[in-house]
């Protein structure tokens, strides 16, 4: 298992996992819902997860450090300002919503017990090893950012 570690981009897990939920929304259309204000509240979802997202790309690019979490070996900085006082994650964190807002628009409940396996997927293979590279690397400093701010939110 070892082997699926830092080697899916993010963003094309992200589009499997749409393409997923997708996938169960047209294999289950007895089951979905639709309610007042679904496409609203979906939308405004999605905006919020890609406004986060965005916001950690930016700080990444003010840091001059790599977005690229493929090759955690390449960051020159630990980034700990912006979002990144809030979250550990938050380009993870807007990928998420963005796919609690498709499910949304899908109208899909059963699409989105898809989220809880993208969330174990990127903790177990992406965010776990990401944590041991900066631990390696930046130490004490990634310890004791790593007390003060959580995983995720």
């Amino acid at each position: 298992m070892n082997s699926l570690e830092l080697k899916i981009p993010p963003v094309a897990l992200v589009i499997i996992v749409a393409a997923s939920m997708w996938g169960v929304s047209r294999l289950t259309p007895s089951w979905s819902f639709d309610f007042q204000g679904a496409t609203w509240l979906a939308t405004g979802i999605g905006f919020i997860g890609c406004c986060i997202a965005a916001l950690g790309v930016w700080e990444f690019g003010r840091a001059g450090t790599t977005v690229d979490p493929r090759v955690p070996d390449q960051s020159e900085k630990l980034v700990v300002s912006g979002v990144y006082r809030f979250s550990r994650n938050p380009m993870y964190l807007g990928f998420l919503l963005i796919l609690c807002a498709w499910g949304l628009k899908l109208n899909s409940p059963l699409s989105l017990l898809l989220l809880p396996i993208f969330v174990l997927y990127m903790n177990r293979f992406q965010i776990i090893p990401e944590e041991r590279w900066m631990m390696n690397k930046f130490g004490e400093s990634y310890d004791k950012y790593k007390s003060q701010v959580r995983r995720w939110i």
